[in-house]
């Protein structure tokens, strides 16, 4: 008897909810909260079932991506199909983001104790403040800084100043900033698998993008604008090989250098500029001014800060010396080593398990010979070789030990790009319903928090 092609897939899925149920029960039941110092392990949060204003219109996107995502995706032309998936995405956010009302879950996410909107007053004297950012990173510092603000460079912080500066004050916009420009995200992926892979490959991915239980966290935290900004990054280098654009490398550049003053850790991202480089090494060689324009456009934003007294270096050690000194000095890297990764099955969801499963397979099939790369499985080849990118930035991050909890919000950057892999599912309405039931019995029954 012929196994289902379908059964590795559900081992893989569920592989994936063993590892978080064995996340939660060691982490209640080995360790303490003073040990991990998160209140509901893996993730960052509390046990607190509830239901809010954005229950029904959550569920009614859902169960409108389930019902027609696939259908849509690949019948509407791809114009229309990529401010589609935008405003899915943002409904979606939104929606989940307004299970916790508004103040809970959009306009008071920026404005607590921790994070940038608490600071915004402190930047009366904008170059000042930068020259002087770094005598503030340290616990023991005059006026130290907040931890979400020590913890990355002050591009992060000075969005908010900015927004601040131009009369939109306040968390409220804040929020639907952060919410708006994170939406576009899932549109970045798809552009990049498209200008990579081709567009079959996009058009199937993109109910899982747009549908992403990532959006837990993307409503409202300051890491999903990180994300959208690193996507980008991502995407206009995919256009600038594939179409021999110098402006789209040094658009590319640009953003590159922002995302690495934005959060330190994202200079990870180096790893799947390096897979897009590859897979567009054709286009490299044919113009190799695309690279020197992109390193030119990489340097703007450092030069700028550089010349500001911002020294990245110098601040990164401080972080360091920082991140010790509070939570990471207490939790233990042999439990969050692999919770992490529980974390990341979250924001992903079991269809991306069973996406890189199936990315897995086709990359080892393309090593061992066993099937031509040429057509359509060419692309397939391509694609799971920038999602494996994606996953080994992830692990990267993970090994370093600088990611011991909360990865469920600071690996937003590089969870859409595993969700790529769910291009190579088949009966996509199935997995898109767990991936729906997953965002949606963990908005409704954890209060996250960050």
């Amino acid at each position: 008897m012929t196994r289902p092609r379908s059964c590795p897939d559900l081992y893989a899925a569920a592989a994936a909810a063993l590892l978080v149920t064995a996340a939660v029960l060691v982490g209640r039941y080995v360790y303490t909260y003073d040990d991990l110092i998160v209140g509901w392990p893996p993730l960052l949060g509390r046990w607190d079932p509830h239901l809010g204003p954005g229950t029904p219109a959550a569920v009614l996107v859902a169960a409108g991506v389930v019902a027609y995502g696939p259908a849509v995706a690949a019948r509407l032309p791809w114009r229309a199909l990529l401010p589609a998936a935008w405003g899915t995405a943002l409904a979606w956010t939104w929606s989940l983001a307004l299970i916790d009302g508004w103040d809970r879950g959009i306009a008071g996410r920026l404005t607590t104790s921790q994070e940038y909107l608490s600071v915004v007053d402190r930047w009366h004297d904008v170059p000042a403040t930068l020259r002087d950012f770094n005598g503030h990173i340290l616990l023991h510092s005059p006026d130290n800084w907040p931890a979400h603000v020590a913890g990355h460079p002050p591009g992060a912080t000075l969005t908010y100043v900015l927004l601040d500066r131009i009369g939109l004050g306040g968390g409220g916009w804040a929020g639907a900033l952060t919410i708006t420009v994170g939406a576009t995200a899932c549109v970045a992926v798809l552009v990049t698998v498209r200008a990579l892979t081709g567009e079959r490959l996009a058009r199937r991915a993109a109910p899982f993008l747009a549908l992403a239980p990532a959006a837990v966290w993307m409503g409202t935290s300051a890491d999903g604008y990180f994300t959208a900004v690193a996507a980008w990054a991502v995407a206009l280098l995919a256009l600038a090989v594939t179409r021999r654009s110098p402006g789209w490398a040094a658009g590319s550049g640009l953003l590159f250098g922002l995302t690495c003053y934005l959060s330190y850790g994202l200079t990870l991202f180096a790893v799947i500029a390096a897979a897009v480089l590859v897979l567009g090494r054709r286009g490299v060689r044919e113009r190799p001014v695309l690279l020197a324009a992109l390193l030119a456009g990489a340097a703007m934003v450092p030069v700028a800060f550089t010349a500001a007294g911002f020294d990245w270096w110098e601040a990164y050690r401080l972080l360091v010396t920082r991140y010790y000194e509070g939570a990471a000095g207490v939790r233990p890297y042999a439990y969050w080593v692999w919770a992490n990764l529980a974390c990341t099955v979250l924001i992903t969801g079991l269809a991306t398990v069973a996406g890189l499963r199936r990315a897995g397979s086709v990359l080892v099939r393309r090593r061992a010979g066993g099937e031509r790369a040429d057509g359509a499985r060419a692309g397939e080849v391509r694609l799971a070789f920038l999602v494996a990118a994606g996953l080994l930035a992830l692990l990267a991050a993970d090994l370093s030990g600088m990611s011991k909890a909360e990865t469920e919000r600071i690996w937003l950057p590089f969870a859409l790009w595993l969700l790529a892999a769910c291009a190579f599912l088949n009966r996509p309405r199935g997995w898109l319903t767990a991936q729906a039931v997953l965002a949606l019995l963990v908005n409704h029954l954890v209060a996250t928090g960050w």
